[in-house]
């Protein structure tokens, strides 16, 4: 799958739910292009801003969407990344600040 195609499909089951990519196209294609990398890599989307160990069961909750995102896009409008963010984000409505990491620190082994 190329980025464009990522890009259309994830664009288009996403944003119903209130989560719209950056505007920030560029950023937005360099972290899908990391998605798909890790894809090849590991045989599944782990979060191109994270360290995967290439344990599926031990990364599942890195797996994008990740399971940090609902919170972070909550409380900061972006998540981690800063590939999903929300409406008001993207419009420059909210500050945009560093959004912290929510993985447990036993969870980052590198």
């Amino acid at each position: 799958m190329d980025i464009e195609k990522l890009y259309e499909m994830l664009r288009k089951v996403q944003e119903p739910k209130g989560y719209y990519f950056s505007n920030d196209k560029e950023r937005t294609f360099e972290l899908l292009e990391g998605l798909l990398q890790n894809k090849e890599r590991y045989g599944y989307m782990a979060c191109p801003c994270r360290l995967a160990s290439g344990e599926r069961e031990w990364d599942k909750d890195i797996i994008c969407p990740c399971v940090y995102r609902e919170p972070d896009v909550e409380e900061y409008g972006s998540c981690y990344c800063n590939l999903y963010v929300s409406e008001k984000w993207n419009q420059g409505k909210i500050q945009h600040a560093h959004v912290p990491e929510r993985r447990p620190p036993e969870k980052i082994r590198f």
